[in-house]
């Protein structure tokens, strides 16, 4: 579960030893341009993955092209050989669990053209019924037209479906009181809490502290991580609830990840470090050599091409 690098200068040596490919297109450039995946992965050098390389996670699925958090995104992912998707949890009025980033539902879907007179359409305002009859590809192409916001259990399944891997957050849990046991419930329901899963395939993460602190102690077993970049003298007081601190990719440097990893988790193993939201080449090189162990991006073809992550 957990990835340990030798030391931030193995890997930046290996970020910048890595020749980049000038080859053909790559399956994720094909999809956005709407060529067949399948075509363009035959076409494409096969990844080079490194030693020491940081784990990948596509972004709400691989978010630059396919909507995001639907399950197209999560197979764009799984076509580029992604074994790691992250997602965004949220609860409707009727109690469903649904995978989507806003608490509100009016940029990743048609709700206001359905449901004009119901502003500012927050997910906690309408049931999952009425969510699951919106429209949520047209906003990102025509090609995703008739995409569905999916319910968590959905998500769970067609992840699972390619055995893939789930980097799970809970968003905004101070809007839905109970949403850490409801999720773990769902988790329990969809055959994710077994002891392969939670081992190997599973980790909860948010930006709330109490969050990440309520699905600790409801599920000490499970791997936990927290949304966001505590000062370093602080840092041992999250080692008492979580395993990773996972900042956004402008806030550390080196030191800081040096620091996070000399701390231990709450399981025992050194403190683990994904950054987000990288998609530019070169930030992913400057990341790797600061040490971090993962890299969450909306492009995970292009960080795999800059890094060598798997």
């Amino acid at each position: 579960m957990y990835v340990r690098h030798v030391a931030a200068a193995a890997a930046a040596f290996l970020g910048w030893a890595l020749v980049l490919s000038g080859g053909p297109a790559t399956t994720a450039t094909a999809a956005a341009s709407g060529e067949s995946t399948t075509a363009a992965a035959a076409t494409g050098r096969d990844p080079v993955r490194l030693v020491g390389a940081p784990v990948l996670y596509a972004h709400r699925g691989a978010s630059a092209y396919a909507p995001e958090n639907t399950l197209a995104a999560v197979d764009l992912a799984e076509d580029l050989g992604i074994d790691w998707v992250e997602n965004d949890v949220q609860r409707t009025k009727d109690g469903e669990l649904v995978v989507i980033h806003d608490d509100t539902l009016a940029r990743t879907t048609d709700v206001e053209t359905r449901y004009p007179d119901r502003k500012p359409w927050r997910v906690a305002d309408f049931t999952a019924a009425e969510i699951a009859g919106l429209d949520a590809g047209s906003w990102f192409t025509p090609q995703f037209a008739g995409a569905r916001v999916p319910t968590l259990r959905q998500y769970l399944d067609r992840v699972r479906f390619n055995q893939q891997k789930l980097l799970l957050e809970i968003k905004k849990p101070e809007l839905y009181p109970g949403i850490e046991q409801d999720t773990l419930r769902v988790l329990e329901e969809a055959g994710w809490l077994g002891e392969q899963q939670v081992e190997n395939r599973l980790v909860v993460q948010s930006f709330s502290v109490d969050c990440v602190r309520t699905v600790h102690s409801l599920r000490p077993d499970l791997i936990t991580a927290f949304l966001g970049t505590p000062a370093a003298e602080d840092l041992a007081l999250y080692a008492e609830f979580t395993d990773r601190i996972n900042p956004w990719h402008t806030t550390i440097t080196a030191e800081w990840v040096a620091a996070v990893h000399a701390l231990r988790g709450v399981h025992g193993e050194p403190l683990e470090v994904d950054t987000w939201i990288v998609d530019d080449p070169a930030v992913a090189r400057k990341v790797q050599a600061m040490g971090v162990d993962g890299i969450i991006t909306n492009a995970p073809d292009v960080v795999r091409e800059a890094v060598g992550g798997f």
